[in-house]
């Protein structure tokens, strides 16, 4: 695969895990501005290992996002609500080593 085209992948990929992370949270849905204008910024660049290096981390970004950001709502004065999504869900027992996904 091109660089062109993996740059690209990355980009939807980076909006599609942002609208299912940030889902119903207008002010975090505004994650989308920093993501094109940090695409934007490295736009003219041509070396291809300073651009395989910014493939890896907005690789290592969307991997943290989807896999560690829960959404919490606040609910009272000094209360959240923590609203996990299903594919963070896993089942835990104790001394378990492979825990594996809630049903």
């Amino acid at each position: 695969m091109g660089q062109a085209a993996k740059v690209l992948q990355l980009f939807k990929a980076l909006h599609r895990t942002r609208q299912q992370v940030f889902k119903n949270d207008a002010r975090a849905l505004e994650a989308r501005i920093k993501i094109n204008e940090e695409f934007k910024c490295n736009k003219t660049e041509t070396s291809p290992k300073k651009i395989e290096e910014l493939i890896k981390i907005g690789s290592d970004v969307e991997l943290i996002l989807r896999t560690s950001v829960i959404q919490g709502i606040h609910t009272h004065h000094n209360t959240l609500k923590l609203v996990p999504r299903k594919d963070l869900l896993i089942e835990n027992v104790p001394y378990c080593d492979a825990p594996t996904q809630k049903q």
